[in-house]
């Protein structure tokens, strides 16, 4: 009898530990989701904005390309470092406040940006806008991963992304559109808006933590966690490949606008920004190869991804304005199949370390971003679009080739595939 009244108390137990996670289909769910909608939405919105407006810099602050490539890489490069540290503030000061404090502070920069009379004061706010931006992409999956239910964390994370991609596109298209028809000061502080706003709905709809643990900061420990995952024979070839994937993709379309702006496109600054909405292929790509890779194997998928953008590169140097728009379509189509490819054998090979496996492959990922999308500028200025077309492809033949020696790795047996924070917080 005392043994059935000790289970029953357990049972008890179980299920109210279980009801204090967030599950489908409740109130804090749809509140959750709409939060986290907003924040990748505002995140993504708030970095990428520049990308289309860099021939706009290269006349109004007299820059080269190259330089005004710094506008974006710049803050890729510090969010890159950041990032590597973000959660470990997280774990001290609490999940929900970093997160708002990161978006709301990130929102003002990008309006001040849309205020700054000189290229040396906008670099310092880009700068200082990676730095406060790491603290939600680095935090938002640990937050997911502590208060919802199992079951129904992979929605959670599904809209996430959503938000993502369609922030990320959706604040390239505004000051691109935007730009041609009232100049790209209003268009970046219209984004600057939308981020506040965004940023407002997440700090109200978000419910507060209710399974996170204060853990004071000791840095001597976080370092130390990084160490072992190198001793994998495969992670740090990926790693190479995530900076190596948006190194090369973010690279293609910094420079796009040049061209088609250009003779003998002579293109007008909305049609190049309605270009990114190509960036939809992608929530086709990653989803259907990462199916595939699930089905057949990593292995055996990945190296097809960076074939496919070998290809599209090789189209972007034609001249015809349909096979230049083919070969994006395919570089786009090939970079985010091979991300969610990437990012997912990342989380299933880091095992116990999936954390610490997470930060750096987004350090990596977002490094790639940073010194490949700056040193394109100096192919252009050398030799055209023909000289960036060869750059990128001389990064995605790199990959390629690691991609065929990563097809004789041998695989791990009975370990499952986790949920991949990097592959959910990072969009490019």
């Amino acid at each position: 009898m005392q043994q059935g009244q000790e289970s029953t108390v357990a049972t008890s137990s179980a299920n109210d530990d279980s009801a204090t996670y967030i599950h489908h289909g409740t109130p804090a769910f749809r509140r959750t989701n709409l939060a986290l909608f907003a924040a990748g939405f505002a995140t993504f919105g708030l970095l990428y904005c520049v990308q289309p407006l860099m021939p706009e810099f290269s006349h109004d602050y007299g820059v080269s390309a190259a330089v005004s490539a710094l506008s974006l890489s710049l803050t890729t490069g510090v969010l890159a470092f950041a990032m590597l540290f973000a959660g470990a503030l997280s774990d001290a000061w609490g999940r929900k406040s970093v997160m708002v404090a990161s978006l709301l502070s990130s929102a003002l920069l990008v309006l001040v940006t849309a205020m700054m009379p000189n290229w040396p004061a906008l670099l310092v706010v880009r700068t200082l806008l990676g730095l406060t931006l790491s603290g939600l992409p680095a935090v938002a999956m640990t937050y997911l991963g502590e208060e919802m239910d199992v079951e129904s964390i992979g929605l959670g994370m599904g809209l996430y992304i959503s938000g993502s991609a369609v922030g990320g596109m959706g604040g390239r298209l505004i000051t691109g559109v935007l730009t041609d028809f009232f100049g790209w000061r209003f268009g970046v502080g219209v984004v600057g808006v939308i981020g506040v706003l965004a940023g407002l709905i997440f700090w109200r709809a978000l419910p507060p933590s209710r399974h996170f643990v204060v853990q004071p900061l000791r840095w001597r420990v976080v370092l130390g966690r990084f160490t072992g995952m190198f001793r994998d024979r495969g992670l740090p070839w990926l790693f190479v490949e995530g900076f190596l994937l948006l190194g090369a993709f973010v690279t293609v379309y910094n420079y796009l606008g040049y061209r088609l702006l250009a003779p003998p496109y002579n293109l007008s600054q909305a049609v190049v920004g309605l270009i990114f909405g190509i960036y939809l292929v992608g929530t086709f790509s990653s989803a259907w190869m990462g199916h595939l890779a699930g089905q057949l194997g990593r292995r055996k998928v990945l190296w097809t991804a960076f074939a496919l953008m070998l290809v599209g590169v090789v189209l972007t140097m034609m001249q015809p304005l349909w096979l230049i728009m083919l070969g994006i379509v395919a570089v786009t189509f090939g970079f985010f199949g091979g991300h969610s490819i990437v990012s997912s054998w990342v989380g299933r090979r880091a095992g116990a370390a999936k954390a610490q496996a997470s930060s750096v492959y987004l350090f990596c990922y977002y490094m790639g971003s940073s010194i490949a999308g700056a040193s394109g500028g100096l192919f252009y200025a050398s030799h055209g679009w023909n000289g960036v077309a060869l750059f990128v492809g001389a990064l995605v033949l790199a990959g390629l080739l690691i991609a065929l020696r990563l097809f004789r790795l041998a695989p791990l047996v009975n370990v499952a595939t986790p949920p991949t924070p990097m592959s959910k917080g990072a969009m490019p």
